[in-house]
């Protein structure tokens, strides 16, 4: 281990000298490492990053990630990242989406696929929305048997026992070709 080694959560500089970079987040504090690796202080841009051998992926803001509904809480969810821009991941970090705003009893299930928008990095936390046609969820299964779904307007419906449920619908739900593999 060298010296310019930093573990997640390590602290590497001053958000008064350096601005969060790549797998780095500001804690309103200090620049911290998200991820390990060796610490790049630039100091011309004056911007702090971690450089991580294997390059752990951490979305950036405005990337697009499908991920697993992993926790489903009465105003938000959080979303196990598996894609980001269509290309897999091995981080499997989590993001949370606020859902407070949308008028959907049921906006996911535990074990739901999901599209989102990373919209910020605060407090070393990975926040995203599903407010976009294309963004919601793409795929799911009847609460009450598993069974296979399919769409009725804004809701879903159980091809098994007719189970009728609300789900925030992406408008790709149902369509396999969402991840562009290995481009």
């Amino acid at each position: 281990m060298s010296d310019n080694s930093v573990f997640p959560g390590d602290k590497i500089a001053s958000i008064e000298e350096y601005e969060a970079g790549h797998n780095t987040f500001d804690d309103g504090d200090m620049v911290r490492a998200s991820t390990m690796g060796e610490k790049d202080l630039d100091k011309i841009k004056r911007v702090a990053s971690v450089n991580h051998p294997k390059m752990l992926s951490i979305p950036k803001v405005g990337d697009v990630i499908i991920g697993t509904v992993a926790a489903v809480m009465s105003s938000m969810i959080a979303v196990t990242i598996e894609y980001i821009n269509g290309k897999p991941t091995t981080s499997k970090v989590e993001c949370i989406c606020g859902t407070r705003n949308m008028r959907i009893r049921n906006v996911a299930l535990v074990n739901d696929i999901a599209t989102l928008k990373i919209v910020a990095h605060l407090n070393g936390t990975i926040h995203a929305e599903m407010n976009e046609p294309e963004l919601g969820i793409i795929f799911t299964k009847c609460r009450k048997c598993g069974g296979k779904v399919v769409t009725m307007r804004d809701a879903i419906k159980c091809t098994d026992c007719s189970w009728i449920d609300e789900r925030k619908l992406s408008s790709n739900f149902g369509k396999t070709n969402f991840i562009h593999l290995r481009e």
